[in-house]
């Protein structure tokens, strides 16, 4: 019996976030506050980007599907997490769980791609002026997108399926506020070091490579920077630039330490804490990195504030 319902033999039992922390109500009303504050400022910064034409370029195209991620990334989560901690019922049906799992998997492996292709676009822009219309026309941007999608579907496919397949011999406890891959490998009476080994192998292909290949971008594109004479070029090219950096350091950051080392290297109160970190709190801070400093966003927040007042 768990919060006064009966569970199958099959659901999994989602202890929750840090349940050993005195004031677990105000942590779970302020994670609350940041869902609703990045679900609105991501789903405000998509409405920006899609409703002016002066936005209709690969950058902020690219950028609407970093908001899109990150505002369905943090539904997949915080939602269910919310609901067990205030029902008192904290299970999670074996399809539920396996459910939640491939789409933050999906959603994360996307992320990842995407943001190494926005690296990429800045990358053209810069370097490669002249052919940036060819090389990032909006059919071939479109297709780059498509191709993010369909590879973080299918890697996440393969990593939700197999995993949930281990059987489980003992407690069906999840030390986590979700279900998540390296959580689920710690239940399995079955001995996982292969999988866990092909873990870390997939995390090079989807962290590191891509992590490279965006340092390799950015280092071209501030070498071609400082060659600019206009100082005024130089300071929108850099200030479009830190903003990406900022983002990716936030993402790559966490998932890099929870992805590429053993599971049995850290706690779980470490994983939940930069969980908390690269899932709910970098989706909030998105929106407000790519807007603050950018001119164009801001423009199209007051040209909306404007028809809004008008109207």
């Amino acid at each position: 019996m768990v919060g006064g319902n009966e569970s199958s033999i099959t659901d999994f039992i989602l202890v929750g976030l840090f349940p050993e922390f005195q004031h677990s109500i105000v942590l779970n009303l302020v994670i609350i506050f940041i869902y609703i504050f990045a679900f609105l400022g991501n789903i405000l910064l998509i409405v920006l980007i899609w409703g002016d034409s002066q936005l209709h370029t690969p950058m902020y195209i690219l950028l609407s599907q970093l908001s899109l991620i990150d505002l369905t990334l943090t539904s997949t989560i915080v939602p269910k997490m919310a609901s067990n901690f205030f029902t008192g019922e904290r299970t999670i049906s074996w399809i539920g769980c396996g459910t939640q799992s491939f789409f933050f998997l999906m959603l994360g492996m996307s992320e990842c791609l995407i943001l190494t292709l926005m690296a990429y676009d800045r990358y053209v822009a810069v370097c490669n002026p002249l052919r940036y219309p060819i090389i990032m026309s909006p059919r071939v941007c479109m297709h780059m997108i498509f191709g993010c999608w369909i590879g973080g579907s299918v890697s996440s496919f393969i990593h939700t399926v197999y995993p949930m397949h281990f059987p489980i011999c003992g407690s069906r406890e999840i030390h986590h506020y979700f279900c998540e891959v390296p959580v689920l490998i710690k239940l399995s009476c079955e001995d996982t070091s292969l999988y866990q080994l092909v873990v870390v192998v997939t995390s090079i292909v989807l962290l590191v490579v891509p992590f490279s290949l965006i340092t390799v971008s950015y280092t071209f594109i501030f070498l071609t920077v400082f060659r600019m004479n206009s100082v005024k070029g130089r300071k929108k090219t850099l200030a479009t630039c830190s903003s990406h950096l900022t983002v990716v350091s936030l993402f790559f950051g966490p998932n890099i330490f929870i992805y590429m080392s053993f599971t049995s290297s850290h706690s779980a109160e470490q994983d939940q804490a930069l969980s908390v970190f690269s899932n709910i709190l970098t989706p909030m801070l998105n929106p407000l990195i790519y807007s603050l400093r950018n001119k164009e966003v801001v423009a199209a927040l007051r040209k909306l504030m404007g028809k809004c007042v008008t109207s």
